[in-house]
């Protein structure tokens, strides 16, 4: 459901997306083309480049490619759902089939649920009972992992350990719906890898571990604390105006509360639709704006974002990366999408 500002921001928007642009998506299936086409002139020149600049490379264009795949499962370019699936299932990202994603990402838009571990599945947060029943060890890659390198580093393992473990444990309960999209999954990945491997000589390590593994990293980048505990929902998420590269590698994701707010508008018009509100945007955030990326990079590289437990779970005062300052919401009006 979109979350329009005013009556005025509503109506431009449904003029918005009556244009050619919006209607034939040009953009986004331009931005297909490139993606493929980038992906797989750089494998079948492995060779030429070398295995460094190829692994670099390759990582780049699996985190557009995850860009794109998050566009792909909020209905651009097309309204139909099987083929956008069509269009992201192809495994160059490597990690997760892009069913699995799709519904695990559509469930952490449910914004009243933002950032609660056991609710959103894509909080950095955990549980207070978790917190307590981990061990040293554990507590210490916790928070490592509030540091921006930590979410490098250690960010993408988390991620793909928790993913298998739900798959597992939906197994274990007699949940079976999920296995035709892993083993579709891991039967694209073994075709691509073996490709890679013996056209390409891109050993599969290297494409796993390096190109895969470096993929998710460097998404790590943009979900850096992309959502802070704060008790108003519109204060929990991040407006980062970031410069042009950062902008088109994550697809102008980093509007996020844009985003949130009005999920079925393109990421060639996200940009648009914020600098038209901008400060109306800022005031509903709650302040809670960044000045590119880098300044992730120079607070937060390795000093700790927030606590690995929200307030609310521990009852302690929020963190850096909190709000006690709550002013009411502007008003914001609910409805369908234009």
């Amino acid at each position: 459901m979109a979350i329009y500002l005013d009556d005025t921001q509503r109506s431009n928007l449904a003029d918005l997306a009556r244009s050619w642009t919006w209607r034939t998506q040009w953009p986004t299936w331009a931005l297909i083309v490139t993606i493929y086409a980038s992906w797989f002139c750089v494998a079948t020149h492995a060779r030429a480049l070398g295995l460094p600049a190829t692994t670099l490379l390759l990582a780049v264009l699996g985190t557009w490619y995850m860009s794109l795949q998050h566009e792909l499962l909020h209905g651009h370019p097309t309204r139909s759902q099987f083929i956008n699936g069509l269009l992201g299932f192809a495994p160059l990202a490597v990690w997760f089939p892009y069913r699995i994603y799709r519904e695990s990402h559509l469930q952490h838009h449910d914004d009243a649920q933002l950032t609660r571990p056991g609710h959103d599945p894509e909080s950095y947060f955990v549980s207070s009972a978790d917190w307590l029943r981990a061990g040293a060890a554990m507590r210490a890659l916790l928070l490592f992992r509030t540091t921006l390198f930590g979410r490098l580093l250690v960010g993408p393992a988390f991620s793909i350990a928790a993913t298998g473990a739900q798959a597992l444990g939906k197994i274990r309960d007699g949940d079976w719906r999920d296995v035709p999209a892993w083993l579709a999954h891991l039967a694209a990945l073994a075709a691509l890898t073996a490709w890679l491997q013996q056209r390409c000589g891109i050993p599969a390590w290297v494409f796993i571990v390096g190109a895969g593994y470096g993929s998710l990293a460097l998404a790590s980048v943009r979900s850096f604390h992309e959502h802070r505990d704060a008790e108003v929902a519109a204060h929990r998420t991040v407006i980062n105006e970031a410069g042009w590269g950062w902008r088109l590698l994550f697809l102008n994701n980093n509007y996020h509360l844009v985003h949130h707010d009005l999920p079925q508008v393109p990421w060639f018009a996200l940009r648009v639709v914020y600098e038209k509100s901008r400060e109306q945007y800022i005031e509903r955030s709650g302040g809670f704006l960044v000045e590119g990326y880098g300044e992730w990079f120079r607070r937060y590289g390795l000093a700790a974002v927030a606590h690995p437990v929200a307030a609310g779970e521990s009852g302690r005062g929020r963190g850096r990366g909190g709000n006690r300052n709550n002013p009411s919401a502007p008003p914001v009006l609910r409805a369908n999408n234009p």
